[in-house]
């Protein structure tokens, strides 16, 4: 839980434009706008390998202090990456009031995947959903949702409905049985190919063709012969 807040400083930013954009990226530095509630939107700059920090560490909740101003209390607003190396390309952050509750995406994480019967059966175990909106105080946010799935068997599903919400946190969800978390399947079992079918040879009679029917052919006698 978010109670020992990390810190981001970041520098103020003044210059706009794709162009410039490219250009800060390649010198290692992510554009951001801090945004706060009917206030103007605050831009500024940091170095990529800080911001990842920071993430890395799965703070929900952290200060950004721009350039000595006064440290503020923030949570990501949404974080656009590069499509092809995924790279932190450009967040937005939100700051909020510790004292007002606030929404805010958090990762599930599973724990006990490999004392799970169904996986050493060599079921398959698919993570089906990384990640969960919650309602808590910006200092209740958890820095994850932990999901124990020792007890997992072949066939096995578990639900968002089984897991608890930490102390003072609310899971955002319609139906929560109807989110699932992770499912354990049978074993894949890879298709032998089938076998080449022998074609068996029609054998249409002997000796140069089927046999003649009675009656039939050059010579046939049709009735009996006169005597001398």
């Amino acid at each position: 839980m978010a109670t020992e807040r990390a810190t981001l400083k970041v520098a103020s930013r003044a210059q706009f434009g794709s162009r410039t954009s490219r250009r800060l990226r390649r010198q290692g530095l992510v554009p951001g706008v801090v945004y706060a509630g009917g206030a103007t939107a605050r831009h500024f700059l940091v170095a990529e390998r800080e911001v990842h920090t920071v993430l890395a560490d799965g703070h929900a909740l952290f200060d950004l202090e721009i350039e000595g101003a006064a440290a503020v209390p923030v949570v990501v607003k949404e974080q656009q990456l590069h499509p092809v190396r995924g790279n932190l390309c450009h967040i937005d952050l939100q700051e909020v009031k510790l004292n007002e509750a606030i929404q805010a995406e958090v990762a599930i994480e599973l724990e006990g995947a490999e004392s799970a019967p169904g996986v050493k059966g060599g079921g398959v175990l698919e993570h089906v959903t990384r990640e969960i909106t919650v309602e808590a105080l910006p200092t209740e946010i958890p820095d994850r949702i932990v999901v124990d799935v020792s007890a997992m068997e072949i066939n096995d599903t578990i639900q968002l409905s089984a897991s608890t919400p930490p102390a003072g946190v609310t899971f955002v969800a319609d139906d929560p049985d109807e989110i699932t978390i992770a499912t354990l399947s049978p074993p894949r079992v890879e298709e032998e190919p089938e076998p080449a079918l022998e074609v068996e040879t029609e054998l249409v009679g002997e000796a140069g063709g089927a046999p003649a029917e009675e009656g039939e052919g050059e010579g046939a006698v049709s009735g009996e012969g006169g005597g001398e």
